[in-house]
């Protein structure tokens, strides 16, 4: 397990940049040749949960996020931010008020239909990420 910090992406990449790999692809690369009953082993993270995270199916916690990050030798915090859990921005603060604004706008335009809509509480960064691929997919520019 000699992974090294620089297998990970810069924080600031998104889904849809090109080269943009998901947490669950980065998790699997780091693993490399390891299988997955020794990381189970070494982390107590169970077989099945690691596969379903790898292969995109669930989104790992953030402490499975920092065992994984502390076994597979890279930065923790880097990690986390890629999986989601990294710091939010003030959800009183001007560019969260964007967020949400744009992010009302996603969900009133009659067009937005495809797959299904979110429900409960979401983060900023991740109503932010939905307004990004409206925009990337519409053309429409929401947030500066």
């Amino acid at each position: 397990m000699d992974q090294h910090d620089d297998n990970l992406e810069p924080q600031d990449r998104r889904e849809g940049d090109e080269g943009y790999e998901d947490i669950g692809a980065l998790l699997k690369r780091l693993r490399g040749r390891v299988s997955l009953r020794e990381v189970t082993r070494r982390t107590g993270v169970s077989t099945s949960y690691l596969s379903q995270i790898e292969r995109g199916m669930s989104q790992p916690g953030a402490n499975v996020i920092r065992k994984l990050a502390e076994l597979y030798n890279v930065d923790a915090q880097q990690l986390l931010n890629r999986a989601g859990h990294g710091p939010q921005p003030d959800p009183y603060g001007d560019e969260a008020m964007d967020v949400e604004r744009a992010y009302r706008f996603v969900l009133d335009d009659p067009a937005f239909r495809v797959g299904t809509r979110p429900d409960g509480p979401m983060t900023i960064n991740a109503k932010r990420f939905i307004v990004e691929m409206y925009e990337k997919f519409t053309g429409k520019r929401l947030l500066e």
